[in-house]
């Protein structure tokens, strides 16, 4: 089955495909991607993952479908509530 797997920076974004046998897991899919050749700074074993904008808890667990997008998520710079707070601030 194919799937993708999808990887953004503010410079740079990647969506690879790979073809992976039924019961791949979003982890298994990730590091048959190849993905961490393009981006270094990915540890696979440690950073959040989505389906298609939805959190997997266990992306070691959660087994994939035909079509399924794994996205990786970058760790937020600022909580969204203290951004807003801050954009409010500087309003005022």
């Amino acid at each position: 089955m194919r799937v993708e797997v999808a990887y953004a920076r503010p410079d740079k974004q990647q969506i690879l495909e790979v073809a992976v046998p039924e019961g791949t897991t979003a982890l298994e899919a990730v590091k048959a991607s190849g993905i961490v050749d393009v981006f270094p700074e990915i540890n696979p074993d440690d950073i959040d993952m989505g389906i298609f904008g939805k959190v997997i808890k266990k992306p070691d667990s959660h087994a994939l479908n035909e079509g399924d997008r794994v996205e990786l998520y970058r760790p937020l710079i600022i909580d969204p509530k203290q951004a807003r707070l801050n954009r409010a601030k500087k309003k005022a």
